[in-house]
């Protein structure tokens, strides 16, 4: 099943064409944003579909052009609003999304790790900022130790080696 992910929010309009800056919510933003059906609006319910016609520039200084907007009133419009790509329901972008904020973290074993209080994006791989009250743990977010997200029980599932939570 296809879930709408939130990868980028529009800041700013930019020259006189319709071009928008986009704030990026993601680490995959720039590749999401070329090869997803993309949707905008406040909310994922709220949203509707959008595609990207052009990019200009690259990193910070990147202006995204969109079908339908072809002024700098009705890039306007959209300020403010968020860009959401369309990715499968297993797709680990999930991973990183800060509504995992606050989702209890648990092993394998079912034993409680502590909560989840940020993440970050860091050059060799992601990770888990994990607070138990006392101590902070970061566990890198791969396949090998993060085994699953439970939405409904707002938890996830680690399987943490040897010496990760000493």
């Amino acid at each position: 099943m296809n879930k709408l992910f939130p990868i980028g929010e529009v800041t700013r309009a930019s020259g006189l064409k319709g071009a928008v800056s986009v704030r990026p919510l993601s680490r995959y933003f720039e590749d999401y944003i070329h090869s997803h059906q993309l949707h905008i609006g406040l909310t994922e319910k709220s949203s509707s579909k959008l595609k990207l016609r052009k990019m200009v520039g690259s990193g910070k200084k990147s202006s995204f052009i969109f079908e339908g907007i072809k002024d700098r009133d009705s890039a306007k419009t959209i300020i403010g609003k968020k860009i959401f790509a369309l990715v499968d329901e297993l797709d680990s972008i999930h991973f990183l999304s800060s509504d995992l904020i606050g989702y209890g973290v648990f092993t394998d074993e079912g034993i409680h790790v502590g909560r989840l209080g940020e993440i970050l994006w860091l050059p060799a791989n992601d990770a888990y900022v994990i607070n138990d009250g006392d101590r902070e743990f970061l566990i890198p977010i791969i396949p090998e130790i993060v085994k699953s997200i439970d939405y409904p029980q707002r938890a996830v599932l680690i399987t943490p080696m040897e010496g990760l939570l000493d």
